[in-house]
């Protein structure tokens, strides 16, 4: 054979190869360098085809315990931080009573988001200040829940005069959502707060017409006013009048005052029948104690604030009976309500013993899904979403997890939603007022306690 010789150098031997069998081994190794080639390509191919579908399940169908983090890998706008919300109440000062039941509103509220999965997909956190019903107190409790706290938006405050200045201050200038459950007073409608600032109950205006059609109700023609002298009291003592339509002498007072004998003396300037009397716990109670001891008056007729067990506790119930006063109502009995109250039973063991706590859970759950609404923790977007979470047409969202869940799901996907809240409808005008909601008629009983006479709807034009 002519293909391989035997060649022996330098002791060594090795085979050499003719020209034509090299030809032919080149071309075979050639042959082989492209088929292998293309076989690693396929290899390739077909591994990440098989990796893309590994991992394709993961996404569209994740685990119960990984769904958030897969839902928050579709949706990677989100926030990558909590949600955190401030409760900015009085808790020491003379409405401490009210920011303690308030604060089982609040609460209440926040269980039942997070037991719906949260905002973005995480817990909701909290912080709360007091603002111990002093202005310059709850501007510092705001700043600090605000730069310290770095709350998303505030619940409270309560008092109209501690709003003002929070909104008008530190809320408004920082761009933070704020909405009070129960600031009622007309100055809030044209406050200085960049649109920032918001209001669950109805204003003065509204209250305070009610409140003089019940003076002429219950057959006075000829009343003394004594009202808190602040944004609450100014508010509801100019409605009352506006709308009073008999004799009338209005003092205002400064409630921190250790006595009102003065005050009581110039009301009595014009014979009247009964005292109206626009003011908080503290000081109606010594007001009524001196007008009874001294024989001023023996009727009266009440604004909102004295609808509290402790009036009638210090008065002593016998000489309270069968006087009345208004309020800001929540809404009748509806599904919404029922849901909310057996929740709050479930938690609590009995129905709440002061006003306005349903205003305070809804407060929360606005911020919560205007938050989702948005898919941003920056302040104005949260704020621009507040009118369209309650506006009709949209999915029907009430209180309760359940609920809450769908509506939180649908806010995130750019849903319509319509919160219905425990208290009532949530609508906000321009000004951030309450476009609809509900009067009260209450009255003191024989046995101490408080019982509510008729609701009135009012809805604005």
């Amino acid at each position: 054979m002519a293909g391989r010789v035997s060649v022996r150098r330098g002791g060594m031997k090795r085979s050499v190869m003719s020209r034509p069998a090299r030809r032919f081994r080149v071309r075979l190794l050639l042959t082989l360098v492209v088929v292998l080639a293309l076989f690693v390509a396929a290899c390739g191919s077909a591994s990440e085809q098989t990796e893309d579908l590994d991992a394709q399940p993961a996404l569209e169908q994740p685990s119960t315990d990984e769904s958030t983090n897969a839902e928050r890998t579709i949706q990677p706008d989100l926030p990558t931080e909590p949600l955190k919300l401030g409760l900015l109440l009085d808790f020491t000062g003379p409405l401490a009573n009210y920011g303690q039941e308030l604060l089982k509103g609040f609460e209440l509220a926040i269980e039942h988001i997070n037991d719906a999965g949260g905002v973005w997909g995480m817990p909701v956190e909290t912080a709360v200040g007091d603002t111990a019903l002093d202005p310059t107190i709850a501007v510092e409790e705001a700043r600090r829940l605000i730069d310290v706290e770095h709350v998303h938006g505030l619940v409270g405050p309560m008092s109209s005069a501690m709003a003002l200045a929070v909104a008008e201050s530190v809320s408004g200038p920082a761009k933070i959502p704020t909405i009070s459950p129960v600031g009622t007073s007309s100055q809030i409608t044209l406050a200085d707060d960049d649109d920032f600032l918001f209001r669950v109950s109805l204003a003065d205006h509204v209250e305070g017409r009610y409140l003089a059609r019940l003076a002429e109700q219950q057959g006075y023609d000829n009343v003394g006013l004594i009202y808190r002298d602040d944004a609450f009291g100014q508010g509801m003592a100019t409605a009352f009048e506006q709308h009073w339509t008999g004799t009338i002498k209005a003092i205002g007072v400064d409630p921190r005052s250790p006595s009102f004998i003065a005050e009581l003396e110039q009301s009595i300037e014009f014979g009247p029948q009964a005292l109206v009397l626009i003011s908080f716990p503290p000081e109606t109670i010594l007001i009524l104690r001196e007008a009874l001891e001294l024989g001023y008056y023996d009727q009266f007729v009440f604004g909102a604030p004295a609808r509290a067990p402790g009036v009638t506790e210090a008065i002593g119930p016998e000489l309270l009976a069968g006087m009345r006063g208004t309020y800001v109502a929540p809404a009748p009995s509806n599904p919404s309500s029922e849901v909310w109250i057996r929740a709050y039973l479930d938690e609590h063991g009995a129905p709440p013993r002061l006003a306005y706590v349903k205003e305070a859970y809804d407060a929360t759950i606005a911020l919560a899904l205007a938050a989702e609404s948005a898919r941003s923790s920056d302040g104005p977007a949260i704020r621009d979403q507040l009118r369209s979470i309650g506006a009709q047409p949209g999915l029907v969202v009430i209180p309760g997890p359940e609920s809450l869940s769908n509506g939180l799901r649908a806010a995130r996907n750019g849903q319509e939603i319509n919160y219905e809240g425990a208290a009532g409808i949530i609508e906000w005008d321009e000004h951030g007022d309450s476009t609809h909601g509900y009067v009260g008629v209450w009255e003191f009983t024989a046995d101490g306690s408080i019982a509510d006479i008729e609701v009135f709807e009012f809805v604005a034009q």
